[in-house]
Order: structure tokens, then C-alpha cells, then sequence
């Protein structure tokens, strides 16, 4: 059996959690330049695996916080569309050299009026539905997009200076257009073809970026767009980004798109395609394994994310009925080591165990790592 060894509760958070670690012993002043305007704001030394970026405090909050959750279909594609979306910011704003801000420049209004149907409002960015009916809005003008993201990126400027230096947006995109007949009748979906989510995500990029630029102070500042699929309605898994493009200082449109190969697999699969069938037998022998030593386990799945046909990371997701907080612990004993005996060297493998009462326990294998990392919550 591999040692325990305990790791603090940040390594479950999302991609800028541990921005703002309590554990930095040294920060430093700085003043911050948001359109025009001077500030004074403290920036925390200490990054995560550098790949985290650190953020400015006091922490600045989105000006369109809050509608997410209502545009966005799932649990699962509101927290992706954000961390995939940080993902490819760090393609073109390395976290050694950019500091992270939640978007300050797209608000409530402005996000809502532009997610619009072009006949609701004088800036909506979805096709006008005038004079269709139900059946032709769905097949001949769905509404493609249904949230835009916005995350600034800062850099030092001078002597106790930082300055807006790259925006990424991500726009959030329909697969499945859903509609009704007939008020609270039952509900209908229309699949809309990849090539055409891919086509008017572009268009409405573009669009996106050219308003953008007649905004104080985003003239000249480099933009990124991500365009991010949406899974259907009830889906257990995220969607992902498709393509990414940036435009570079003063530029009004993306020239250059780069097509996204990565996607989100739920293990255990009854019917694995060739590229999933390895992972497949690994997670299958492993649930069986868990299954015989805990009969008090039940429901054990798995998320694999792709990226080019390789899997990067699995979270198996592992709930339990507790019964005393040994058993725990043998428990988690037993699990890091079956993830070491049941996945490749090359995977990152997080096992979360939970129950009834919340987390009970975390087990990490880091990539190419030998040993596992276990955090007992109520220890």
C-alpha cells in the first residue's frame, strides 16, 4: 500500500480558486488602470502549479454575474464554459505574466440585449424569427447563442501599475434548439448541425468583436473568442470548445479560427468506440474491484476528458453510505490503491468519495506520478 499523504481541500476547486491562497506570505501593492481609472489593489506572489493566475484584490466580481445559471442548460456547462474558456486564455496570456480579472466591461444589460432575437432588441445577436412559424423558427432561425463569458487579463505596467492587456470571450452555443407548440404543451427539440453552430458562432464573433472595440478603452486590446458547444438538456457531461480565434491590437475580426478536438466521456460505457475501449476496461475492472471490497458503494461513474483522441484526466465520482469514519479510511486506503493498479502511469486520475453528510474523501494521482494523495475531510 502506497502512503497517505495529506493535500489541503483547494485541489477540488475550480481553475482560479487557488488564485487567491491565504497561504501567500508576501503580496504587494499595486495600482490598477480600469478605463482610465486609477485604483489601489493588492496582488498575491504566490501560483498554483503555474497554471493557475493570480487575481487582483479585492476580488472584482463580473458585471454580468448571475446570468449564466439562467442561460446556460447545466450545472456541468457552467462551470466548463468558464474553465475551458481559461484553458485557452493560457495559449495566449501566460499565468506567469498576466493577471486574471472577472469580466468589468460587457454588464447585465448589455450581455441580455445581445442575447436577443434581432427583432427583440436593436443589438440582438440571434436571427430574427418575424413572421415564422414555430416549426420554421426551429429549423430556419433557432437561437444559436445563449450566454457570452467575458475574463480580462492584466499585466504590469510600469512601477506599481497594471493594465488591461487581453480579453477573452466565450461564447456558449445551442446544440439542440427546444420549443413549443403551444403554451406549457409539451416541449420539442430541434438538433442543430455542427457545421452550422461552427458557422454562426464565427459570424457572431465577429460582430462581437466589432462592438467591442467602440467600447472605452478596448480599441486596441488583443481579443480572444472561444466558441463552446452546449450538451443537450439533462446530459451528465459538459460540453466543450469547438474553435478559438484572436484578433490582435485594433483588429475588428478574427481571421484565423483554430478548430478544438476535446470532449468529455462518461465511463462505464456499455458499447466503447475503439478510442475509449482501453479507459473502459480500466474503469470497469476498477468499479468491480471497488464494488466486491465495499458493497456499501453504489452508482460509480466516471468522466474522462479528451483532448486529440488522448485522455487527459479522469473524475470517478464515488458515493457511499457511511458508517463510521475507520471504515472511511480503509476505504480510501483501498481506492488509491486500485487507482494505482487499474490506470495508465500517464493519467491524471481524482477520486472523490462522498455521502449523505458531504465529502468524506479526495484521492489524487497526479500524471507520471507513483503514489497517490489522499485528504481525509473530517479527519
Amino acid at each position: 500500500m502506497k502512503k497517505l499523504r495529506w493535500i489541503p481541500v483547494v485541489l477540488t476547486a475550480v481553475m482560479l480558486a487557488g488564485c487567491t491562497s491565504p497561504l501567500s506570505k508576501e503580496t504587494k501593492e499595486v495600482v490598477s488602470s480600469n478605463k482610465n481609472d486609477e485604483e489601489t489593489t493588492i496582488i498575491p506572489n504566490t501560483t498554483i502549479d503555474g497554471q493557475y493566475y493570480r487575481t487582483l484584490l479585492p476580488y472584482k466580481e463580473s458585471l454580468s454575474r448571475g446570468l449564466i445559471v439562467s442561460n446556460v442548460y447545466s450545472k456541468y456547462d457552467v462551470k466548463e464554459v468558464e474553465n475551458g474558456l481559461t484553458r485557452i486564455s493560457r495559449k495566449m496570456y501566460s499565468p506567469d505574466d498576466y493577471f486574471f480579472q472577472e469580466g468589468q466591461y460587457l454588464d447585465k444589460d448589455t450581455v441580455s440585449s445581445w442575447l436577443a432575437r434581432s427583432n427583440q432588441t436593436e443589438d440582438g445577436l440571434n436571427p430574427s424569427d418575424k413572421g415564422l412559424s414555430v416549426k420554421d423558427r426551429a429549423t430556419k432561425a433557432p437561437v444559436y447563442l445563449a450566454h457570452i463569458i467575458e475574463q480580462d487579463y492584466l499585466t504590469q505596467s510600469g512601477k506599481n501599475k497594471v493594465k488591461l492587456s487581453g480579453i477573452s470571450i466565450g461564447l456558449a452555443l445551442n446544440s439542440i434548439y427546444y420549443y413549443q407548440k403551444e403554451a406549457f404543451g409539451a416541449t420539442f427539440e430541434e438538433p442543430i448541425p455542427d457545421a452550422k453552430v461552427l458557422e454562426n458562432g464565427q459570424k457572431i464573433a465577429d460582430q462581437i468583436v466589432k462592438r467591442m472595440r467602440d467600447i472605452d478603452g478596448l480599441a486596441n486590446v488583443p481579443i480572444t473568442v472561444g466558441l463552446f458547444k452546449q450538451q443537450e438538456r439533462g446530459a451528465i457531461v459538459p460540453g466543450s470548445y469547438i474553435a478559438y480565434g484572436e484578433t490582435g491590437e485594433g483588429k475588428a475580426s478574427i481571421k484565423d479560427w483554430k478548430k478544438i478536438k476535446e470532449q468529455f466521456v462518461l465511463f462505464p460505457m456499455k458499447n466503447p468506440t475503439d478510442e475509449f475501449r482501453q479507459v473502459n476496461d480500466n474503469f470497469t475492472v476498477f468499479k468491480t474491484n471497488i464494488d466486491n471490497y465495499f458493497a456499501n458503494s453504489a452508482n460509480i461513474i466516471g468522466t474522462g476528458y479528451y483532448t486529440d483522441d488522448t485522455v487527459e484526466t479522469l473524475k470517478i465520482d464515488m458515493p457511499i453510505k457511511f458508517y463510521g469514519s475507520a471504515e472511511i479510511t480503509g476505504f480510501a486506503q483501498y481506492v488509491s490503491s486500485e487507482v494505482l493498479k487499474q490506470f495508465p502511469k500517464n493519467m491524471k486520475v481524482e477520486v472523490s468519495i462522498t455521502s449523505v453528510n458531504g465529502p468524506e474523501a479526495l484521492v489524487v494521482k497526479e500524471r507520471n506520478d507513483t503514489e497517490t494523495y489522499v485528504h481525509l475531510y473530517n479527519d
